[in-house]
């Protein structure tokens, strides 16, 4: 089977990984065409992305490009039958205005704070 979607996230990041970990079991539960990939492993300027741009926000590789925030997110949930109706909720005008901007100036920016943090102590 053909991969539609490559995610690109952080698994360092606790939350990251535990949202990331339930989508990925799902998906090889359901034989979905989907790909995992963790930040650090190997090179991303393929992506046009650095490891810390990569860091920042999550990520979505598709046939036609790539897409961040809540547009990955809309996109991973349109390929997962479990989450399709999520994806039509977050797609609506203004539930994808509030996302984006909750996610863009809230969620994103802590998420990688703490991934800052993390990065700094481990040297």
């Amino acid at each position: 089977m053909e991969q539609k979607l490559e995610v690109i996230y952080n698994a360092q990041c606790p939350v990251c990984r535990f949202e990331i970990d339930s989508y990925q079991k799902y998906a090889t539960n359901k034989a979905l065409p989907l790909g995992f990939r963790d930040l650090s492993t190997g090179d991303l300027a393929a992506y046009g992305l650095t490891q810390d741009q990569a860091a920042r926000r999550l990520h979505v590789v598709t046939p036609d490009g790539v897409l961040s925030g809540i547009a990955a997110f809309v996109a991973l949930w349109q390929e997962m039958p479990r989450y399709r109706w999520l994806a039509r909720i977050v797609g609506l005008p203004g539930v994808r205005h509030v996302s984006i901007g909750v996610y863009d100036y809230v969620l994103a920016p802590a998420l990688y704070a703490m991934h800052r943090r993390r990065t700094a102590r481990n040297g």
